[in-house]
Parts: structure tokens; sequence; C-alpha cells
């Protein structure tokens, strides 16, 4: 099984392109960093990881530039983001940052997304959270149009541009994975629907219980469950949880990291270094 990274960089954390030297030096196949491009100073919608959001959701990093920092002082770590809120962006842009990611790396970037939570935040870039579902999925239709085609054009609900020209396209063909987070059983539909992977929350659902039913719903709906990786985020570092998720057929766990300075977080990544060659 492989073990990644997830952390909030800021202006007070470890500085990504640190903390990437550091993770791959320790032997961590991924490092992935989330997204809020914005919380808005008037709070209605309720975090989903309990009472009061943390500061760090306020001052994290636009993904892309953080990763590619990353990308440039590494060889073999994948960046990757955990999550990107593409029904914040605009797809034509979001597709070529992607792409432009997927060559920095050369061909290291996975594309972690999901819908969001925060219906005040998604207001303010002129999408309604109720329909949210229908437009991720139109979006990453169309990335992956403009992804694979010399000349794309997408006509959807929410989504419609008639044919254009743009590159660079990425590395990775047909595109880079395209790991879908949520819980189950929607999040988990979603990532047989239009993804190469599915990304649960430890904690949330019971996912090792999960597995069999997944990978059911996979083969009903004629996709081959092997080509589906599953990633667990908030994996704590221990051998029993890991043993546990490896045996049920996790792929990937990624280790949450407070954004604190290198001081604290290189000494959390030394004593979890062991894990990475004990499970690789």
């Amino acid at each position: 099984m492989k073990l990644g990274l997830t952390m909030f960089p800021t202006e007070y954390s470890i500085a990504p392109a640190e903390l990437a030297r550091a993770a791959e030096q320790r032997g961590f196949e991924s490092l992935w960093f989330p997204e809020h491009s914005h919380i808005p100073a008037k709070r209605e919608s309720p975090w989903p990881g309990g009472p009061e959001l943390p500061k760090m959701y306020y001052d994290v990093m636009e993904p892309f530039v953080a990763l590619a920092a990353a990308a440039a002082v590494t060889t073999k770590l994948r960046v990757a983001t955990g999550i990107c809120l593409v029904v914040q962006r605009d797809p034509i842009q979001t597709a070529k940052h992607v792409a432009t990611l997927d060559r920095v790396a050369s061909g290291r970037f996975l594309f972690g997304i999901g819908a969001g939570w925060n219906a005040e935040e998604m207001r303010d870039h002129g999408t309604d959270a109720r329909t949210r579902i229908a437009l991720m999925r139109e979006r990453v239709a169309a990335m992956k149009e403009i992804w694979t085609k010399s000349k794309a054009e997408f006509h959807g609900k929410y989504v419609d541009f008639e044919p254009i020209m743009t590159w660079p396209k990425p590395v990775q063909k047909p595109h880079p994975p395209i790991h879908v987070g949520g819980g189950f059983p929607n999040g988990a539909r979603r990532a047989i629907a239009y993804g190469d992977g599915w990304m649960p929350i430890h904690g949330r659902d019971e996912i090792a219980a999960r597995l069999p039913e997944f990978r059911r719903m996979a083969e009903d709906a004629g996709r081959d469950p092997a080509s589906l990786e599953v990633s667990v985020f908030g994996a704590r570092p221990e051998h029993k949880l890991l043993d546990e998720l490896a045996r049920a057929g996790v792929q990937r766990a990624i280790f949450g990291l407070a954004p604190e300075p290198a001081d604290k977080v290189l000494p959390l990544l030394d004593r979890a270094a062991p894990l990475v060659h004990s499970l690789g």
C-alpha cells in the first residue's frame, strides 16, 4: 500500500517545497494539497469536521502554485490536489492548470476533486450548492474533452462552449487520474461514474467494510473495480489500521499533517517513515 501526506500549506507552515523534499527523501509516495479560495465572513454552512472551522481553512495557499513548487524540487513524489473544488472553478482555465502542472511534474500529478460543502463560498463563485453535483460532473466531462481533443467543444446544461484550441495537453494519457472525494454511497457512485479513484475520509465511513459493496457497484456499472484506486484520507500512521486497510484492498493511505513549521513537521515524518518501508 502506498502512503501519502496531506497538509494545508500556509504562510506559517513548512514551505511546500521543503515539505515535498522531505516527503520524497523519506519514501512517501504522494503529497496532497487542498483548496479554499476564501471563507466568507458570514458563516452559514456547518463544517463536516466539527463545530468550529479551523484557521487553516482561511489561510490555505492556492494549490496549483504550491504543488508546482513541490514538483520542481522532486523527481518521484506524486503531487496531488486533495481536493480541488472544481465547482468553484472555470473548467477551461482549470483544464489548463491541470495540464500545465502535469507537464511541470513530468506526469506525476493526481487530480483529486470534490463538490465541497461551503455553500456561501460557492455562492461567491456563482455556484448554486443545490446543483453542484451535476455541475461537477459536466465540468469534469468538459475538461476531459479539452485534455484529449485538438479542437474541443462541449454543450451541456451548465457548461457550454464552441470548438476551442488550448495547450498544453497533459503528459499522462488520456489525462491525469481523477480521484473523486466523498463518502459512501454517493461519493463512491460519482467516482465510479467518471473517476479513476475514490477518496473517502477515515472515520466518516466504515471503509474496509464498504469496499466489497463498492466493488459490486463498480461491476454493476460496467467498471473494472481494479481500475479504481481507493485512497483513504485521514488515516492514522498505525500498523494495525494500515494493515486492516491494506487487507481490505485500499491502495493508498494519506496521513494528515497540521500546518506547522518544519521543526514540528519533520520529526513526525521521521516517526512515520518506517511505515513506508514496512508496507511498500
